[in-house]
């Protein structure tokens, strides 16, 4: 199977940015060398972050030995739209499903109306969230079918609202008064074990500690959504370029105009040979389209 398609018309679709710098190392003994070492620097949209998560997430070794064997639930987010795709296309059953409405809440611009927990008024096309159980994509199924069933060795995976990367701890912004899915898949990983997995772009990464942030939505004197801290596994565009790889990534820089705002600069390093593999896939998933609902 292919997993790097790619459309070859990309003329309506941004260019991703790649800049190459090569280094000078030098030896133990202070004596400089020449080495055919680089680093490049890349310009990653939010879109072209979530696919390439969802690439990462596809080769990640708990979900191969899960995949045809237990329970993965993929919890319906914009980020874990592009999961989604990437798993059933693995497994050959992605027929059927469409991102462009895979979401519960979302963050949209103040000229698309939604309601005042954050979801869209019209919710008929909602798919569900994609349940795959021993390699079957159970349609129609959503984590609430599942979680009481869920054991040690299935996964779930949920995005989130924001991240602490330095603390390796997200956030969930909560508008069901009973906490939503989040606090349905918490029952089967603090109960039962089950690997959570949380795939979130740098775009929503925050300074403030996440305990302090819930501290506050959550205080009685608070309006607005709530916020639920999480830990688990979180996987950004660094730990993706890890994954994929086997070269560190760094965040540098940040935003942009004109369809590049959340955007991240990144700067990627090690060995030479896999830095060029790297930057060849990482200008295909660099082509991806800005996110659109329907």
């Amino acid at each position: 199977m292919q997993r790097w398609k790619f459309p070859r018309d990309r003329s309506h679709i941004p260019v991703l940015m790649v800049h190459s710098i090569h280094l000078e190392r030098r030896h133990h003994h202070n004596k400089p060398r020449k080495e055919n070492g680089t680093m490049f620097q890349i310009l990653l949209t939010p879109s072209a972050g979530k696919r390439l998560i969802a690439k990462a997430i596809l080769e990640h070794k708990a979900i191969q030995e899960a995949l045809h064997s237990k329970t993965i639930v993929i919890v319906a987010g914009t980020t874990n739209g592009y999961v989604a795709e990437e798993l059933l296309k693995s497994i050959g059953q992605e027929k059927g499903f469409d991102r462009k409405q895979f979401f519960r809440g979302i963050t949209l611009p103040p000229s698309f109306k939604a309601t005042e927990a954050g979801r869209l008024p019209d919710e008929s096309s909602f798919p569900g969230d994609v349940v795959i159980v021993n390699g079957t994509w159970q349609k129609g199924k959503t984590l609430f079918d599942c979680v009481d069933t869920l054991q040690k060795g299935d996964i779930i995976i949920k995005g989130a609202n924001c991240i602490d990367s330095n603390r390796k701890r997200a956030g969930i912004l909560i508008g069901h008064p009973r906490g939503g899915t989040i606090a349905a898949a918490m029952q089967a990983v603090v109960g039962r074990r089950v690997k959570l997995i949380i795939p979130v772009g740098l775009e929503k990464r925050v300074t403030e500690d996440i305990d302090t942030i819930a501290n506050l939505l959550n205080s009685p004197d608070s309006t607005g959504p709530r916020m639920f801290p999480v830990s688990g596994e979180i996987l950004t565009e660094i730990e993706a370029i890890e994954l994929l790889f086997g070269l560190k990534a760094t965040l540098v820089a940040a935003g942009g105009v004109c369809g590049a705002e959340g955007s991240i600069w990144l700067a990627v390093e090690g060995d030479p040979h896999k830095l060029t593999h790297a930057k060849r896939l990482l200008e295909e998933i660099g082509q991806e389209e800005q996110f659109q609902i329907a």
